[in-house]
């Protein structure tokens, strides 16, 4: 829109035009001359400055127009480009959006008290096919919000990776071409709530072992789905008890498709599977944090304290008493023998790689048994990148509150024998898609399989 138009263009520069060059028909005092020329000289600014303004808006703003559709293409000014994310798991707050070259500026929500800005997904509409959509991600929480690739999708299941983006200061710019009229863009491949609800319902209906429950429900009244696995052979008392967990910082989405590749390799036909389901009752939990999920925010360091940093006598957060609960539980009853926490780490890390307890809270059994869990791992983790040669420890070098981190509250509380590790699988490389992710999944049930050939319980 140009607020100055032509006429008032033509009437201000007519006017502009002859007091310079003293137009004998232009009878304005000479003592007032150069008060007029002020005053026309400063509407004149405000005019080209207001246009320039304006114009600046309607080619960024990301105002709710009609997308493309099948019919409209090819026809000039028939779609707009629009990027939003009002869903499930969005985030991205567009600063700016370049129409003609397909340019999108995005910075990650900021939600406040709710832990890092660094996750951001999504959904592009009124492409005409065949453009090359840039994507320019600003700011959020350092580098945990610009992995070296996107993630992208046509439909919003199926995930596929960018090429590396060109990195900047702040900022690192991705390009993609886009056969479709509309595409999802994210940090990684998501793994939303209502993804988590609709493969555990499916898992359910295929299998009579497998039971779908409720956890809890979460601060914001949301259903927390869990699964358990555990094919009818021995009797409850002497089975192994295994708890899985993932997700409790939010914006780590490939810890989910760890567990979800756990859960299909556990419902598979392969041998080790069917006798570890039969020997053993496995819990696993996809999404700890599911209102931050659902949110599209970070949860790492939130208020009052992340989900991992809350495990203590009294803990805030519904989903870690929950779980807490039930392994104190399995733990009186002689019934608990593994616990793992699913993560992902920091962007320099490239190999999947194990966070221990502080060598002050093992006991005999357990170190051994550690051990011994350790060199399965390394055994069975290989595809597609291998373990980490050594794990980290997690004691009060690492946080100061390292004795609220989930598998040191486990090692503290539960009986010597029983093995408590949290796995961290790297977000930032060419595998770390959702079959990267999956993959390192069912490795982790082979190890756990090949751990429990021998009895963990023994002295």
């Amino acid at each position: 829109m140009n607020i100055c138009g032509y006429h008032g263009q033509f009437l201000i520069r007519g006017l502009f035009a002859k007091m310079i060059f003293s137009d004998p028909d232009f009878r304005i005092p000479r003592r007032h001359k150069a008060s007029w020329f002020l005053e026309i000289l400063t509407v004149w600014i405000v005019l080209v400055i207001t246009e320039a303004l304006l114009a600046a808006e309607t080619q960024g703003s990301a105002s709710p127009v009609q997308p493309c559709n099948g019919q409209g293409l090819g026809k000039p000014g028939s779609c707009r480009l629009q990027c939003r994310s009002d869903f499930e798991n969005g985030s991205g707050v567009v600063e700016q959006l370049d129409q003609k070259q397909g340019r999108i500026w995005l910075r990650p929500t900021e939600h406040k008290d709710r832990g890092w800005p660094c996750w951001w997904f999504v959904h592009v509409t009124g492409i005409p096919p065949g453009q090359i959509i840039t994507l320019e991600v600003i700011g959020g929480h350092g580098e945990y919000a610009r992995p070296e690739r996107a993630a992208f999708s046509l439909d919003g299941k199926t995930w596929q990776q960018t090429s590396p983006g060109q990195r900047s200061q702040d900022r690192i710019v991705y390009q993609q071409k886009i056969e479709a009229g509309e595409a999802y863009f994210a940090w990684g491949p998501p793994f939303r709530l209502s993804d988590a609800e609709r493969l555990l319902a499916e898992a359910t209906k295929k299998f009579p072992w497998v039971q779908k429950f409720e956890l809890c429900r979460s601060k914001e009244g949301r259903s927390v789905p869990a699964l358990r696995i555990a094919e009818p052979g021995l009797p409850e008392s002497e089975r192994f008890g295994v708890w899985v967990i993932a997700r409790q910082h939010a914006w780590e989405s490939g810890s989910s498709w760890v567990a979800w590749g756990l859960i299909d390799w556990l419902a598979s036909e392969e041998p080790a599977a069917a006798e570890l389901r039969k020997k053993a009752s496995l819990t696993i939990v996809p999404i700890m944090d599911v209102d931050n999920v659902c949110r599209g925010a970070g949860g790492k360091e939130q208020k009052p304290q992340d989900h991992n940093r809350d495990w203590s006598a009294e803990p805030y957060w519904p989903e870690v008493q929950a779980v807490q609960s039930a392994i104190r539980q399995w733990d009186s009853q002689g019934r608990m023998d593994l616990f793992l926490d699913l993560h992902n780490p920091g962007r320099g890390d490239r190999q999947p790689f194990f966070f221990v307890p502080p060598e002050q809270l093992l006991r005999e059994p357990g170190r051994r048994n550690l051990a011994r869990f350790l060199e399965a791992a390394r055994t069975e983790i290989t595809q597609p990148i291998p373990l980490a040669p050594s794990p980290r420890t997690a004691g009060p070098k690492y946080d100061a509150r390292w004795d609220r981190i989930s598998k040191n509250w486990v090692s503290r509380h539960c009986r010597p024998h029983v093995v408590a590790l949290c796995l961290e699988t790297p977000w930032d490389t060419p595998h770390s898609t959702i079959d990267g992710y999956m993959s390192v999944g069912r490795s982790l049930g082979r190890t756990i399989a090949r751990y429990f050939q021998q009895n963990p319980r023994s002295p």
